[in-house]
């Protein structure tokens, strides 16, 4: 990449404080609009934040890790920026949407770049519906809820609920209910980027809402989700970065 210019974004911990240190003396902060890399020093939480709020610029984000794990992150940086930058491998995910219809006849649609939750409202379990591709799937799930990740979102909620991790090349999506009641033995399902999932609130008196990262819609009837490939948000990697041996660690923390 010629003419790198970078756009730094920090968050708040030690490491990343001194990261910013060492870079800014270093590298010029450009501005979103001039840049086109980037740069975020935190954690995967830190990382899913910055592309909920920078995806639409369309810029590649290259991750320093200074959380854990850092599953999204880069390792062992050794400030030649420019040249791990340029000898990055780039992996492209896609958002979802979600065409929401309430039981007050108001329509939304939701962009979710991590994952929906369907959550109950109340203390009474959620009755939901759930197709794909038209076809009932689970007739009648009761419990907490159900939600639906992204490979870039799987290592966050739906990971802590007993989600399956996804490798983030995969074009999948992980569905998998929360606090099942019945029924007992659904664990969930890896599903295709190409399928259309829908949901449907079966008890109208016991109401459930939905969330679309930061976003929510309350009294939800209906809810249709499916992969949004227009909009392509691109991740940067050293090119020896070990995938593999990071999520045996992420499986092995927990």
């Amino acid at each position: 990449m010629k003419d790198q210019k970078f756009h730094f974004v920090f968050t708040n911990n030690k490491k990343a404080l001194k990261q910013k240190k060492i870079l800014l003396k270093k590298f010029k902060n450009h501005t979103l609009q001039s840049s086109n890399v980037i740069i975020v020093c935190g954690g995967d939480g830190f990382m899913l934040r910055a592309i909920q709020k920078f995806y639409r610029f369309s810029k590649p984000f290259f991750g320093i890790n200074c959380g854990t794990i850092g599953f999204l992150m880069n390792q062992n940086i050794n400030f030649d920026l420019r040249k791990n930058i340029s000898e990055s491998k780039s992996i492209v995910v896609n958002p979802v949407v979600a065409k929401i219809s309430t039981y007050k006849k108001k329509k939304y649609n939701l962009l979710a770049i991590n994952e929906l939750s369907l959550l109950r409202q109340t203390k009474q379990t959620s009755s939901i519906r759930i197709f794909k591709n038209k076809k009932i799937l689970i007739d009648n799930l009761v419990g907490d809820g159900v939600l639906l990740s992204t490979p870039i979102g799987s290592t966050a909620y739906n990971f802590s609920v007993g989600g399956p991790v996804l490798n983030l090349k995969s074009e999948k999506l992980a569905l998998t209910p929360i606090s099942v009641f019945k029924p007992r033995n659904w664990k969930g399902q890896i599903i295709s980027q190409k399928s259309l999932i829908d949901f449907k609130n079966l008890k109208i008196k016991r109401p459930i809402s939905i969330v679309a990262d930061n976003s929510e819609i309350r009294n939800v009837h209906t809810v249709s989700v499916k992969t949004d490939h227009t909009i392509k948000i691109k991740l940067l990697f050293n090119k020896n970065q070990d995938y593999k041996k990071k999520l045996k660690k992420l499986l092995v923390s927990n």
